[in-house]
């Protein structure tokens, strides 16, 4: 039996390849340092429950029996599973290096890029190709909500199927690694790294596209990439594109719009989340499948968890819980709110140091582009910062906000600052979101503030 070891076992990308690697029968062991600490019990519990062992990252779990630890890109040199694996000669492996493998494994693998979007977008394919009897293996980033009543984590479907879908990273440049039947490109905007090398990534990306490869037209810098075999192109703006959505209207709990003379509905909130549904549509059209009847499987589409989710409402007053963390994702979202009435209280928690300092000041910009006067941004202080990180902070973030215009936004470091400003503000009417990236107790402070009004 192959025995495989996963260092980052709690991460959103490694946790569906445990559980498919389990799937098909391996041994599998994973160690997470939020394990040791003692947090991240939910997804322990989960991924326990369907068979992943348990060890602590310290190096000693890595035996020489071992035949390969796979890591996640977060995970450096120093770590003590990597030098234990080096001790014994053990291949040491990325995520993306299995991904690529076991996409390799199917007559047509399908790879969503993107900048924003790609999340929703898999799980759109996967939920769709399902519905329409196709079987599909299924590797998301985040919790499919169709999918909740099943053991284990709910971002990924494994079937021993002809088709695999999957979400491609393009933030450490892993997305060259993909040769797919069928690509995706969402879209490509400043987040992880300069926008010439996203281009590059993705053009990249496009040449080893084996059959055929969907584009957002409405996106200057996604158009301009070619496919020597099938483009398909897809918009919300234009007839020129090979599939275009109109009549696009906002709705209580979703969104509708027009394909073809037909009217469909999604339970997303979103011109967005159109876009979303019109990639997937034209990835199953590219399969042979009806437009349709992929729109119509769509309509009970019930999302993913962390995108725009809705946590519930107490007092008339509305919690999303979001996990929006690069401008045009920010941008988006508080658009997507802003096409239904009531105030916005958004707090965004910068990721990482990085990104605060990369993109900082461009997040500054499309809160202000969205946001109305009464509506208020916090930000919480950025959530990986070291001491060593003293020449960035969400002050400064918070503080071109003002510069730019938007004088109703705070700087509170704490979640229990927002917690306090939230409880004494908020009001019968309210949207009340939480957004970013990488701090998993995110999601439970946005339930326990709809908790402090129940």
């Amino acid at each position: 039996m192959t025995k495989l070891a996963f260092s980052g076992a709690a991460g959103n990308g490694i946790s569906p390849l445990e559980q498919i690697m389990i799937k098909k029968g391996c041994e599998v062991y994973g160690s997470d340092r939020s394990f040791d600490l003692g947090g991240d019990s939910k997804i322990r519990n989960a991924l326990e429950s369907v068979g992943l062992k348990i060890i602590p990252q310290d190096g000693t779990g890595i035996t020489p029996d071992f035949d390969c630890l796979y890591v996640s890109a977060a995970v450096n040199e120093s770590n003590p599973d990597i030098i234990a694996a080096r001790k014994y000669n053990i291949p040491v492996k990325q995520r993306s290096d299995l991904l690529a493998e076991l996409l390799s494994g199917y007559k047509y693998g399908i790879a969503v890029g993107g900048t924003a979007g790609k999340t929703t977008t898999t799980a759109m394919i996967g939920y769709v190709l399902d519905q329409l009897g196709q079987k599909p293996c299924v590797v998301n980033g985040s919790i499919l909500c169709n999918y909740q009543d099943r053991p284990g984590l709910a971002n990924y479907l494994y079937n021993e199927s002809d088709i695999c879908v999957i979400e491609a990273d393009e933030s450490d440049g892993s997305i060259k690694k993909y040769y797919p039947y069928i690509g995706i490109i969402n879209n490509i905007s400043h987040d992880h790294t300069s926008i010439e090398k996203l281009v590059e990534y993705f053009t990249t990306f496009a040449s080893h596209v084996q059959y055929g490869l969907v584009v957002n037209y409405d996106c200057e810098l996604t158009r301009a990439i070619k496919h020597l075999k099938n483009t398909v192109t897809f918009s919300t703006c234009s007839r020129d594109a090979s599939i275009f959505a109109y009549n696009i209207k906002p709705l209580a709990d979703g969104v509708e719009y027009s394909l073809d003379g037909k009217t469909f509905k999604l339970n997303l909130l979103g011109r967005f989340n159109v876009e979303n549904a019109l990639a997937a549509i034209a990835t199953c059209m590219l399969l042979g499948l009806n437009k349709f009847d992929a729109a119509q499987a769509l309509e009970s589409f019930a999302g993913t968890k962390r995108r725009l989710e809705k946590v519930g409402t107490a007092q008339g007053i509305t919690f999303y819980d979001d996990f929006a963390h690069n401008p045009s994702k920010l941008e988006a979202s508080l658009a997507a709110l802003k096409e239904h009435p009531g105030r916005i209280i958004a707090m965004y928690q910068p990721h990482t140091p990085f990104s605060a300092r990369n993109v900082g000041k461009e997040m500054a910009a499309a809160a202000v582009k969205v946001l109305a006067p009464e509506d208020i941004m916090i930000m919480q202080e950025i959530y990986e910062k070291t001491p060593a990180d003293s020449d960035i902070s969400s002050a400064d973030i918070i503080n071109e906000i003002k510069r730019l215009g938007h004088a109703n936004a705070y700087f509170l470091p704490a979640k229990a600052d927002t917690r306090a400003f939230v409880l004494s503000h908020a009001r019968p009417g309210d949207r009340i979101v939480i957004m970013g990236a990488h701090d998993n107790t995110l999601p439970d402070f946005s339930r326990e503030l709809l908790g402090a009004f129940e």
